[in-house]
């Protein structure tokens, strides 16, 4: 009865109170300690702070035979957001239907207060998802296109929102609008021309990627955003990679339509995501399942999706804690400081290519790389075996390199790791038969 009443008091203030001070005081005391520590050190110094990050590194349950570089994928989570998890999973089992509908998801409501808070905009614009992917898709498939519209929207895009637009052009005989960029990019005006000039007086949509996963271009979003604004045009701007990684809320953008994936850069539990909509838009978009017409104007039409993982759902607001704990601008500093280390240390290599500027403003956290001869597959593979570090091949359009992407509980041993094994395997002579296509 005791947990029962824990769990359903975590549920019922969720929007109030820290979650962390409910389901972990003492883990939130000695993290506000932690903290307390470096509060007089700007972001750029704490992110040097070797001390502190290595203990939040013991706040994470990472493997010790691996070294796990591709965050940008999924990242895990902390142990309290664990914890939360698996104790909100067992609580439901015990009766689910009355556990799940009747206490847990009364917390829904304190977390949307608690996501949009974070966010920066009204609650009444948040729906509570499980990706980015379900989040564009309700966008991208309810929105009221005829034949001939036109959608502008960049070959590196995500792929399953470059899919979906694919099906509405099959299907509505709308027309897709692809624009390429010669990445990295490092001027902000060079990035706006380009889709400046692909808008036409048939344009209804700029569909714009805000950090592109394949290589961790920042893209202008803001002034991408105006530019297309004034050319009566609406964005949808996708943010799986951008949300809790930089400095931003949502409205400060100027998009119409934002998702993300709250297990990437938040690391809350997986298959966990949010979908904002400008509230006087919610209306003309018809919801990816059906929802009864009294919820035209809300926002959670959009979380219609039948029986979900309430136990997973109430766990976000653990993740959202300890990230505000640590605080925004000291996570982004971090991640940009572990990026520019590894980076800087092999960027000099005679047969290397950086495909990632290291220019703040156009990156943080992801840096892509290439070997003059070596498909992308070949290095990854090659880093695992002689290194056992993880990280992704990425093959798109002009990019052929790998994804480095560490998080807040990557060590600098980690990255000296993996500075050695690209050494290493750039000093070797290209398999035959393995070199680049």
């Amino acid at each position: 009865m005791q947990r029962r009443e824990f769990i359903q008091k975590s549920a019922l203030l969720a929007g109030t109170f820290s979650f962390l001070k409910i389901s972990d005081p003492l883990f939130a005391a000695v993290l506000n300690e932690k903290v307390g520590k470096i509060n007089h050190l700007t972001p750029e110094e704490s992110a040097a702070d070797e001390d502190f990050w290595a203990w939040v590194r013991e706040s994470y349950t990472v493997s010790s035979t691996i070294i796990n570089l591709n965050n940008g994928g999924v990242s895990p989570q902390p142990k309290v957001v664990q914890d939360a998890h698996m104790r909100n999973y067992q609580y439901c089992n015990e009766a689910p239907s009355y556990f799940m509908w009747r206490i847990l998801d009364q917390g829904r409501e304190p977390l949307r207060d608690k996501l949009a808070a974070l966010s920066g905009c009204s609650p009444e614009e948040i729906a509570i998802n499980r990706n980015s992917t379900e989040g564009l898709n309700n966008v991208i498939f309810g929105l009221d296109l005829k034949r001939g519209d036109e959608v502008v929207l960049c070959k590196y895009d995500y792929i399953n929102m470059m899919n979906a637009w694919r099906q509405r052009e099959k299907r509505d005989g709308i027309k897709l609008v692809w624009v390429d960029l010669d990445l990295p990019m490092e001027n902000e005006q060079e990035i706006v021309s380009v889709y400046e000039k692909a808008i036409t007086s048939k344009t209804k949509i700029v569909h714009l990627t805000h950090v592109i996963n394949w290589t961790g271009q920042i893209m202008p979003a803001k002034a991408i955003a105006d530019m297309a604004h004034a050319k009566g045009c609406e964005v949808i701007l996708d943010g799986a990679h951008s949300f809790a990684l930089l400095d931003f809320k949502i409205r400060d953008l100027d998009c119409d339509y934002f998702a993300t994936s709250l297990h990437k850069w938040l690391c809350a539990p997986f298959g966990s995501g949010m979908l904002y909509i400008k509230k006087e838009k919610i209306n003309k978009i018809w919801p990816l399942l059906s929802a009864p017409e009294s919820k035209g104007e809300d926002i959670r039409k959009f979380e219609m999706i039948g029986t979900r993982s309430f136990a997973s759902e109430m766990a976000i607001g653990n993740a959202v804690d300890f990230h505000t704990m640590i605080g925004i601008r000291r996570k982004e500093a971090r991640l940009r400081y572990l990026k520019d280390y590894w980076a800087g240390k092999v960027k000099h290599l005679p047969n290397l290519k950086l495909n990632t500027s290291l220019l703040p403003a156009f990156s943080a956290a992801i840096c892509n790389f290439s070997i003059t001869g070596w498909n992308a597959g070949d290095i990854e593979a090659k880093l695992f075996e002689k290194k056992k570090i993880h990280t992704v091949g990425i093959q798109i359009e002009k990019i052929n390199g790998v994804r480095v992407a560490p998080n807040v509980y990557t060590s600098l041993s980690d990255l000296d790791r993996l500075v050695e094994g690209i050494e290493e395997i750039a000093a070797m002579k290209v398999p035959e038969g393995k070199k680049e296509k």
